[in-house]
C-alpha cells in the first residue's frame, strides 16, 4: 500500500495518538493502525477488506458522505458523530475523512478521535493532581497530630506511675490506648513508608496472591472470584507487595459491596481481568502499552453521589467504613505512574487500573494460561 518504505510507515501510523483507517476506492479496509484498533475495539487482521459500512453498524448517512467525498476529492471533518460498532457498542466521536491521491490501494484516510480522549485526559491531570495535593495535607495533618498524641500518651503514663490506687490505672490504660488507636490510624492515612522495591514482575503473580486470599476470606460465603487473563502480557516494573496491597483493597472492597443489604441476589461474583492496551495517555505521558487490571463485582453498585471522590481519604460508602484502602489503593497505583477509574452501576462495579509496561521486557518472560489451569 505504501511506496518507498512501508515498514517505516506503518510504524510512524502505529505510534500515533489518532486512529486512523485507510480504504480503497470500494471503502473497503486496507489498514488500520494500532490506536484505531485499540479504540474500536477491533482486529486489523480479521477485517482487512471489510466494507466500511460492515465495521460501522447503521451508518449509511456517514457513508454516504465518504462516498461523495472521494467522488469530489475534497475533505470534511464531522463533529459528535454516533458511531456503532461491530460489538453492539455505540461511541462519540470527531473524524476526519481525506481523500488520497496516486496511492495504490489507497483512496481514503479516515482519522477518528473519541470525543472523550481529551475530557479524560483532563480528568486524569486532576484526578492525580488532587489526590497528590490531598496525600501532602494529610501528610501534614498527620504530623500535627501525632506530636500532641505523643505528650498525651507520655503523660497519661507518667500519670500512672504517680497515682496512689492501681484501680485508677484504668483511666489512664483508656488514654494510652486511644491515644495508640488514633496513632495506628493517621499511620494508615499517610501509608506505607517503606520506600517501593521496583523490580520486574508479572501482574498475573500479584492477581493469583490476591485471589488465593481472597478464596480464603470467603470460603463460607456465595461469593466466586473468577478470572479472565491475557496470557500474552508483558512485565511491568513495580513493586509486588505494594501492588498486590492496592489490588487487595480493590477487591476486598467488592466483597463488602456484596455483603451489603443492598444486594438483591444470592450469589456474589469478582471476576479479575487483565488485557493489553496500545497507545494511551495516563495523566499527560503517553505510553505504548499499558496493562490494564479489571476487578468486577455483580454488587449494588456506588452511590452515585460517592462515585467521583471514593478514592479520597476517609470517604466510604459504608457506615462502618474508614475510607482508607481505595486512596491508598490509588497512591500505590499513582507511584507506579498508573491510574484507577470506577464505572458503576446498579449489579456491576468495575475498577479499571492501568500499569505501563516495562518496555524492555523481554517476550520470553510472557506468564502462560497453562499456569492457570482451565
Amino acid at each position: 500500500m505504501f511506496a518507498g518504505n512501508p515498514k517505516l510507515f506503518k510504524r510512524l501510523l502505529d505510534s500515533l495518538t489518532t486512529s486512523v483507517l485507510v480504504l480503497d476506492k470500494d471503502l473497503r479496509l486496507q489498514y488500520i493502525n494500532l490506536a484505531a484498533e485499540s479504540l474500536l475495539a477491533i482486529s486489523g487482521r480479521q477485517l482487512h477488506q471489510a466494507f466500511i459500512g460492515d465495521i460501522f453498524i447503521h451508518a449509511e448517512q456517514d457513508v454516504l458522505e465518504v462516498r461523495q467525498a472521494l467522488a469530489e476529492h475534497h475533505s470534511f471533518t464531522k463533529r459528535k458523530a454516533q458511531l456503532q460498532l461491530l460489538h453492539g457498542k455505540t461511541m462519540q466521536v470527531d473524524y476526519t475523512v481525506t481523500p488520497l491521491l496516486e496511492i495504490t490501494d489507497a483512496a481514503v484516510l479516515i482519522e477518528i478521535q473519541g470525543t472523550n480522549y481529551a475530557e479524560r485526559i483532563s480528568r486524569d491531570e486532576n484526578l492525580i493532581s488532587t489526590h497528590e495535593t490531598t496525600r501532602e495535607l494529610v501528610r501534614g495533618l498527620a504530623h500535627e497530630i501525632k506530636n500532641p498524641l505523643g505528650g498525651i500518651r507520655g503523660a497519661a503514663q507518667l500519670l500512672a506511675a504517680e497515682l496512689p490506687n492501681s484501680e485508677l490505672t484504668d483511666y489512664t490504660n483508656v488514654i494510652i490506648e486511644e491515644a495508640d488507636r488514633l496513632h495506628k490510624l493517621v499511620d494508615r492515612l499517610v501509608g506505607s513508608r517503606k520506600p517501593m522495591e521496583f523490580r520486574k514482575l508479572n501482574v498475573h503473580e500479584v492477581l493469583e496472591r490476591v485471589r488465593n486470599l481472597i478464596e480464603a476470606e470467603v470460603r463460607d460465603r456465595d461469593i466466586t472470584v473468577v478470572r479472565d487473563y491475557d496470557p500474552s502480557i508483558p512485565e511491568l516494573h513495580g513493586d509486588s507487595e505494594q501492588l498486590i496491597q492496592a489490588v487487595l483493597n480493590i477487591v476486598r472492597n467488592a466483597v463488602q459491596a456484596l455483603e451489603s443489604p443492598h444486594v438483591k441476589h444470592r450469589s456474589g461474583l469478582i471476576e479479575l481481568k487483565t488485557r493489553i492496551m496500545r497507545n494511551i495517555t495516563i495523566g499527560t505521558v503517553f505510553h505504548k502499552l499499558v496493562i490494564r487490571v479489571e476487578v468486577v463485582d455483580n454488587g449494588p453498585g456506588v452511590p452515585p453521589e460517592l462515585i467521583d471522590n471514593i478514592f479520597f481519604p476517609m470517604i466510604s460508602g459504608r457506615a462502618e467504613g474508614t475510607g482508607l484502602g481505595l486512596s491508598i489503593a490509588h497512591s500505590i497505583v499513582n507511584q507506579h505512574k498508573g491510574i484507577i477509574e470506577c464505572k458503576s452501576e446498579p449489579g456491576c462495579t468495575r475498577f479499571l487500573v492501568y500499569l505501563p509496561v516495562l518496555a524492555e521486557a523481554p517476550a520470553s518472560n510472557l506468564f502462560t494460561a497453562s499456569q492457570f489451569g482451565k
